[in-house]
Parts: C-alpha cells; structure tokens; sequence
C-alpha cells in the first residue's frame, strides 16, 4: 500500500520523538498531519498537542488507525492536496516525495500556521534551504523563502524507512514571516509570476529576459538591476528574495496578468 501511493514509513522511535518536538510548541497546539500512514508519527505528535487531524490517502490505513488511536485525534481518508484543511497552529508530515511541491505550496497559502515541519527528500531540503546564488537555488527555493524562513534540521538515512527510499531524507521547518516582504496578496502574485517567468529562463542574463518576457526596454532593464545592486549581466539565480520583489515592484503593471 505504501509503496503504491509513494509512501515510506518511518519506524525508528527516537526520530519521530525528534520530528514530534521540532514540531510542536506547546500542549494547546493544534496540528494537522499530512500523510499519517500507520500512524507512528500521529502518536508521537498526539502525545505533545491538544490535537491531531491526520490525513491519510489510503483508505485502509486511516480506517485502522481510526480505530486504536487516541481521542484527540481525527482521521481524514483522502487526498490531502483536495480534501479541506482545517486551521491549525502547525502542519507536519512524512510526505510522499511525489507530491511535495504541492503540498509545501498548500501548506504555505493563507491562512498560514505557525510553522510547517515536513519530512522530504534530502535535495528538496538542501533547495529549500538553499542560499541566492548558490549551485541548487531555484524557484523553490525564492518561492518559499518569499514568505517563510527555512531551517534544515536534520538527515535521516533511508534505512530508517520501510519500504527503503532510494535516497536519503531531512526534515525541514518552514516558519512563515512575521514581517512579511510583500503588501498584499495581489504582490505576492506578481513576485510568483516574475519568478516563474525568469526562473524559465534562468540561464539568460536578466535583463534579456525582462526584455523578451515583460517587454522591458534593455537600458531600462540594466537601470532596474542596477538599482537592486545587482551587477551587470545579473541572472535571476543571483537575486534574493527583497530584491525580486524591488524587482516586481518595479515592473509594476507589467507582472498584472
């Protein structure tokens, strides 16, 4: 079951000990789990919260741990990227490696919770964390970073996983900004939009793409990058996260659609 619907069950106790207290903060904490499976992690989660909702996409696993798990807990069968997410003060979960962009965008839409603590796969984690020209920062990277701070916690090795992964996992804990860098929701659209539309093209020199993308005039676009501090000849993987939305502000209109 699990390894049809992409999933790895953790055993080792001491880490979902470790996972459970980067997770919750408290005892009035509320937590949604994405992806309980047999419901190791959902025990350890349930011994430090005042509540567990914990969704599972297969219907047999949420019916058996449905029936032995403790009272503050609720089990969801369903798919955790359609089924509605109730609020709650954090979001944490060993999730299948298939779908984590989706549920990492979900997890940061608004309303957001406290923080997000997800087990992935080790290269999404170094991404995720990755710093503004470095060898593997990307969209995913500037994406997240746009409205969450990123700490990489640590490893854990495939062998302590059934079915083994191939690869090796970490365990990630976003926590959205108190300060957030954009103004408003429809900012926060266009910094998305400009992100996506250069990271297409990320090894082009930036002012090419503001040109052949937004129909920025080159000088203009040279002007603009310049007045970020960014050097001439500047591709998109150099810009951190307050640069690009300078960089959206900027453009303005031009990002609307």
């Amino acid at each position: 079951m699990g390894a049809r619907l992409g999933q790895h069950f953790l055993f080792d106790p001491s880490i979902l000990e470790r996972i459970a207290a980067a997770a919750v903060g408290g005892p009035a904490e509320r937590v949604l789990e994405i992806g309980a499976g047999r419901g190791t992690l959902t025990r350890a989660l349930a011994a430090r919260a005042a509540a567990v909702v914990a969704i599972e996409a297969d219907r047999r696993l949420a019916a058996a741990l449905a029936e032995t798990c403790g009272p503050n807990v609720r089990v969801v069968p369903g798919d955790a990227l359609e089924v509605p997410w109730p609020a709650c003060d954090v979001v944490c979960g060993n999730i299948p490696y298939r779908i984590t962009s989706p549920l990492i965008e979900r997890a940061l839409s608004p309303p957001r919770p406290a923080r997000i603590v997800f087990l992935v796969q080790r290269e999404v984690a170094d991404r995720l964390s990755a710093d503004p020209g470095g060898r593997v920062w990307g969209a995913l990277s500037a994406g997240v970073q746009l409205v969450a701070t990123v700490e990489r916690l640590f490893r854990v090795p495939a062998g302590a996983f059934r079915p083994r992964p191939r690869v090796d996992s970490a365990l990630v804990r976003l926590t959205p900004r108190a300060a957030p860098l954009v103004a408003s929701a429809e900012e926060e659209r266009r910094v998305r939009r400009l992100i996506r539309g250069a990271f297409q093209r990320r090894r082009q020199q930036l002012s090419r793409t503001l040109h052949e993308a937004w129909d920025v005039d080159r000088a203009e676009a040279e002007r603009l990058l310049a007045a970020l501090g960014a050097r001439a000849g500047a591709r998109v993987e150099t810009l951190s996260p307050p640069q690009l939305v300078a960089l959206a502000r900027a453009l303005g209109p031009r990002l609307a659609s």
